[in-house]
């Protein structure tokens, strides 16, 4: 039987650091409040002129295949899960195809934000085990420190999202148990308008105005309460869904890696698992959320640190805009 098994990860973070006290001089906050919120001490945002999507996404993926140690022509198929591209068509996908020298290979595109990265693997997943194609390149990558309202009013949001790019390289495996076991995708668009960014839209008059932006339809709009109450729900119920559908238990599992979206949220559900420190992997506290890039980054880092052994049963879970939310469990 066919698995689709992570052989190698990368990722890339920009050089511009943002700690909570830089943020302090610009909008009415300080360290302590945001810590004690969302667990984030600091950031990276981009740096205008050097770091675009693309190139974050390429130096990831240069990572990736190099730890892999295969040719890049041997990648066969690109997913790029990113709500912010470099531009509004097409897609990031066909210009890291055009980065890496794959012209002709099939390049796809995820705009499932924070939960984009599980779906992205989901997709790839399934291409692999019908035989469709044999190694994949899935990539999460977010600019969005360019979109935020870094005022007073904007702050809820501001002092959360930031910018980086993570990658792994998904291949064909027949030769043992090691693979992804399953993944398991759901939505519910009532929440819709709970995380969004109103603006720009095709069913508008025009797609940009002034109005547009002085109304702010272009910010972040995050609801955090909402976004905090159904996380935990659904973080909890994804996790022991995947665990039931592979007749497994917590006792079972040596590592979560959840989307970083907030320290609180990942806490919260490692206290109702009974999970030690050691098996659920957090970064948010240095990178804060970076979207569809938190998890392949913090598999990236779990992978260079050892913290990911061969036979591991690893989970990763997200839960985002959408609302979207799903999880992958994966024998490493």
């Amino acid at each position: 039987m066919i698995k689709s098994k992570i052989i190698a990860s990368g990722h890339y973070l920009p050089e511009r650091v943002v700690t909570n006290d830089d943020l302090s001089k610009v909008m009415n906050t300080n360290h302590e409040w945001i810590v004690e919120r969302t667990g984030i001490e600091k950031r990276r945002w981009f740096v205008p002129g050097k770091d675009t999507v693309t190139s974050m996404s390429l130096e990831a993926s240069k990572m990736a295949i190099s730890n892999a140690g295969i040719p890049v022509k041997e990648i066969d198929f690109i997913i790029f899960a990113t709500i912010t591209p470099d531009y509004f068509i097409p897609g990031n996908g066909v210009l890291l195809q055009r980065e890496l020298g794959l012209q002709g290979i099939g390049a796809l595109d995820i705009r499932n934000a924070c939960s984009g990265f599980v779906y992205a693997l989901s997709i790839a997943d399934q291409y692999i085990k019908s035989g469709m194609y044999k190694t994949i390149l899935v990539v999460g990558a977010e600019i969005q420190s360019s979109a935020l309202d870094k005022s007073d009013e904007g702050r809820s949001s501001a002092v959360i999202f930031a910018d980086g790019a993570g990658a792994v390289i998904l291949q064909a495996n027949e030769s043992d148990d090691s693979g992804i076991l399953s993944s398991h995708l759901h939505a519910d668009g009532d929440f819709a308008e709970e995380l969004y960014v109103k603006d720009p839209g095709s069913s508008r008059e025009v797609r940009i105005s002034q109005e547009m932006i002085d109304a702010g339809g272009f910010n972040l709009y995050m609801n955090g309460n909402a976004v905090f109450k159904h996380a935990v729900v659904r973080f909890h119920e994804v996790i022991l869904e995947a665990l039931a559908a592979n007749k497994m238990d917590v006792s079972q599992l040596n590592m979560l890696i959840p989307h970083q979206a907030n320290l609180r949220i990942s806490q919260y559900i490692q206290q109702k698992l009974g999970l030690a420190d050691s098996q659920v992997y957090n970064n948010i506290m240095d990178y804060g959320n970076t979207t569809a890039a938190t998890i392949p980054i913090a598999i990236s880092e779990a992978m260079a640190a050892g913290l990911i052994k061969r036979g591991d049963l690893v989970c990763l879970a997200a839960f985002g805009s959408g609302f979207a939310w799903g999880s992958a469990l994966i024998r490493w």
